[in-house]
């Protein structure tokens, strides 16, 4: 995989000797896999310590859910929900926090409270004083395709030619954030697995990571207990998966090593411990 570097604060983040693991810690009521279980800001820093001991390499707080068809949350509870923790865990953790969220207000505070990283789903269309913001914090900014919003995303998405039309989308981000006055070397693209795709869709995607390395940027993809996975596994009579199964875990980490064998920089998962042990074996096929 093409080799990169990216500042994240005091820290440097090495890109490309071997996939790395963002862990992903809600604090919401209403995520689709892990709703409510993170809720607290005590049980949020205590899931996010334990990632960390399975080997996060990158924390992942977020406080307002992006699951098909969920409604968006208020400025001020997404920041009550997510700075008494990224506060907390800033004092307690050696690897960088990235705040998952589409405000510009609430990254700034978190940024403030200690987070180095913003991940933004709609690749700075929610707010647009976001890459101003990305840029004045100077924090790199994982920018992400969507199709639509969450409320519409999967009403029926069509493209003309998946891959290229996700690509067109990232290198217009990417030109937005750099308009913005964000370093190009702070860039990091994600193809938004499951955010505006039907099942083929993000199977097509994980097969064609290696076409978006052509973007010259890091790649990033979150996979974790997604529908697709609990689609293609689920028994016939049954109309959904426990996110949280063991058959769903096992399609995770086939995924997390087909995204892997093609490249990919990070992956945004759910389960580290396992994560790990997967990508163990497949940078050790990989390492050269």
């Amino acid at each position: 995989m093409p080799s990169y570097t990216i500042t994240c604060g005091p820290r440097t983040l090495a890109l490309g000797q071997r996939t790395l693991i963002m862990g992903i810690v809600n604090i919401t009521p209403d995520s689709f896999s892990d709703g409510g279980r993170f809720f607290s800001p005590a049980l949020a820093v205590s899931q996010a310590m334990q990632l960390v001991e399975e080997g996060a390499d990158i924390l992942d707080i977020g406080g307002e859910s992006t699951r098909p068809f969920s409604d968006p949350v208020g400025e001020s509870e997404e920041m009550d929900r997510v700075l008494p923790v990224i506060e907390e865990l800033a004092h307690r953790v050696a690897i960088p926090i990235s705040i998952d969220t589409t405000k510009a207000a609430v990254a700034r505070q978190a940024v403030s409270a200690g987070a180095t990283m913003i991940n933004d789903v709609s690749a700075l269309r929610s707010d647009p004083e976001m890459g101003v913001t990305a840029a004045r914090c100077r924090v790199p900014i994982v920018l992400m395709h969507m199709k639509g919003t969450p409320k519409t995303m999967q009403v029926k998405p069509v493209y003309g030619d998946l891959v290229s039309d996700i690509k067109t989308f990232l290198s217009d981000a990417v030109d937005r954030a750099v308009a913005a006055g964000v370093e190009r070397s702070a860039i990091i693209l994600d193809p938004g697995i499951g955010f505006g795709k039907t099942i083929g869709h993000n199977i097509q995607l994980i097969r064609d990571l290696d076409r978006f390395h052509g973007l010259a940027a890091p790649l990033l993809i979150g996979p974790s207990r997604k529908m697709f996975i609990r689609q293609l596994l689920k028994d016939p009579s049954q109309k959904d998966m426990d996110p949280l199964s063991m058959d769903v875990a096992r399609g995770t980490q086939a995924a997390v090593a087909a995204a892997a064998m093609k490249g990919v920089h990070i992956v945004r998962v759910h389960d580290v411990a396992r994560t790990r042990a997967t990508l163990a074996i497949v940078n050790a096929i990989t390492s050269v």
